[in-house]
C-alpha cells in the first residue's frame, strides 16, 4: 500500500510540474470580419422643394418619409379650434361608414373568424408597439383596431333595433356632407405641386448645397458648410424630397480619397442616427487641397429611414475581408512534404495552425488574408476533415509541439 501511494503521488507530482513548465495553451478560433475603412464627416444632399409656411393651425396628414403623390393633401390648415374639432369628427364619421359598409358586404360566416384573428394581431402588435416606445403610428394603430371591433360588432348583427345597416349609412353620409360644407368656411388643404418624399424638417441647408453645387464642391467648401451654423427655417411649412437618389458630401484624408474613383462601389456605415451599411457609388472626387478632398457618394436605398439626417460620421469601408480570426503566436511556417497529382513529391513551405483534434495536435493549413494588431485572418486551404473551422480550439503555444502529438 506504501508503495502504491508513494507511485501515485509521484504520478501526480510529474503531472503537476509538467504541466506548471510546459507552457501549453490553446484558444478557439472564431468567423471574423475586417474591414479596411476610414471615418468622415460629411453632409446629405437631396433634391428638396420647401413649401412656404402659411397661417393656421398645422395638422399635416403624412408621416414623415412617406411618399405623396402630385396634388396629394400634404396638410390641412385650419383658422379655428372649431374647425379643428370639427375634422376630427369627420374622421370619426368617415371610419363609421367604413365599418357600415364592411358589414353590409358580408355574407359569409367565416369573415367573422377572419376578423376575431385581426383583432388579436392588431393587439399583439399594439402591445408590441406600447413596450418598445414607439409611438409614431400608435393612434393609426388604434384607429385600426376600433375599426375591426366595430366591422366585428357588425358582422354580429350589432345594430340598433329597428334600423338596417343602410339606414344607419345614409344618415352617416349626410352628417359627412354637411360638416364636409361647414369646413369650406375655415379650413383649407395644401397639396403637394409634385410628387416626393415628404419630410416635416427644414433645417436651413435646403438652398445651402444641393445636388447640382456637388459637381463643383472643394474641400475647403465642404469643410464650411460643416463648420457653419444652420438654424432650421420656421417661416416653411414642410418640404418634399423630389428625387429618390440622395448624395453624401464626406471630407476625407487626400490619400484616401485617391483610392477611389468615379463609378467605384463602396460601403458607407452610417452607426448614429440611422445605423445601416448602405451600398453608394461614388460620384466625383475632388483635387487636394491642404491634404483633404472632397468625395460624393449616391444612393438610391434607405431615403425614408434618413428624412431627418443631414450632417453625419460615417466609416467608409474600401474593403471587407471575412475568414477566420487566429492570433499571431498561433500560426506556425513550415515545410511539408506535397504529392501532386502526377505522384511527384515535393517540399513546399506553408503556413498552418496545430487544432486539438481528440488529444493530438493536428496540423491544418491555412491560407493568411489579413492581419490586424496581434491575429491573423485566416482561411484554410485544405476541405474536409483536414479543414480548419470555426469552434475549432487552436494550440497558441506548447513546448516540442508536432503534428500527431499528444496534447490532452
Amino acid at each position: 500500500m506504501l508503495v502504491m501511494f508513494l507511485g501515485v503521488m509521484l504520478y501526480l507530482g510529474i503531472y503537476l510540474w509538467r504541466g506548471m513548465t510546459d507552457g501549453y495553451t490553446t484558444t478557439f478560433a472564431y468567423e471574423y470580419t475586417a474591414d479596411d475603412g476610414v471615418e468622415a464627416e460629411g453632409l446629405i444632399v437631396r433634391e428638396e422643394l420647401v413649401l412656404p409656411g402659411q397661417s393656421g393651425i398645422v395638422d399635416f396628414r403624412l408621416d414623415e418619409g412617406e411618399k405623396v403623390g402630385a396634388g396629394q393633401a400634404v396638410a390641412y390648415l385650419y383658422q379655428t379650434e372649431e374647425a379643428v374639432q370639427r375634422q376630427d369628427e369627420l374622421r370619426a364619421l368617415r371610419l363609421e361608414a367604413e365599418q357600415l359598409e364592411y358589414a353590409m358586404a358580408q355574407t359569409d360566416a367565416g369573415d367573422s373568424v377572419k376578423l376575431d384573428e385581426t383583432i388579436l394581431d392588431q393587439l399583439t402588435d399594439l402591445r408590441a408597439s406600447a413596450a418598445r416606445g414607439d409611438f409614431t403610428g400608435l393612434e393609426d394603430q388604434v384607429l385600426e383596431l376600433k375599426s375591426t371591433v366595430l366591422k366585428r360588432d357588425y358582422t354580429y348583427g350589432g345594430t340598433p333595433e329597428g334600423s338596417s345597416l343602410s339606414q344607419q349609412l345614409s344618415a352617416v353620409q349626410e352628417e359627412i356632407r354637411a360638416l364636409r360644407a361647414q369646413a369650406t368656411q375655415d379650413t383649407r388643404s395644401v397639396t403637394a405641386p409634385q410628387a416626393g418624399t415628404f419630410s416635416a424638417l427644414v433645417d436651413g441647408y435646403e438652398q445651402l448645397v444641393t445636388p447640382e453645387t456637388l459637381s463643383d464642391l472643394t474641400a475647403s467648401g465642404l469643410e464650411e458648410l460643416l463648420d457653419r451654423q444652420v438654424e432650421e427655417d420656421s417661416s416653411a411649412l414642410c418640404k418634399l424630397i423630389t428625387s429618390a437618389r440622395w448624395y453624401f458630401a464626406a471630407l476625407l484624408e487626400e490619400g484616401d480619397a485617391q483610392r477611389l474613383s468615379p463609378g467605384d462601389q463602396v460601403t458607407v456605415r452610417f452607426s448614429r442616427d440611422f445605423s445601416a451599411d448602405v451600398t453608394m457609388r461614388v460620384e466625383s472626387v475632388s483635387q487636394g487641397e491642404d491634404g483633404r478632398a472632397a468625395v460624393v457618394f449616391s444612393s438610391a436605398e434607405h431615403l425614408a429611414e434618413m428624412t431627418l439626417l443631414r450632417r453625419q460620421t460615417v466609416e467608409v469601408i474600401f474593403e471587407s475581408r471575412t475568414g477566420i480570426r487566429v492570433p499571431k503566436q498561433a500560426v506556425h511556417l513550415e515545410t511539408r512534404t506535397v504529392t501532386g497529382e502526377d505522384g511527384a513529391e515535393t517540399e513546399q513551405t506553408v503556413y498552418g495552425v496545430y487544432a486539438v483534434v481528440g488529444a493530438r495536435a493536428e496540423f491544418k493549413t491555412v491560407e493568411i488574408v489579413a492581419e490586424s494588431g496581434d491575429f491573423y485572418i485566416v482561411r484554410s486551404v485544405s476541405d474536409g476533415k483536414a479543414a480548419l473551422r470555426p469552434g475549432n480550439e487552436i494550440i497558441v503555444s506548447a513546448p516540442g509541439l508536432y503534428d500527431g502529438k499528444v496534447v490532452g
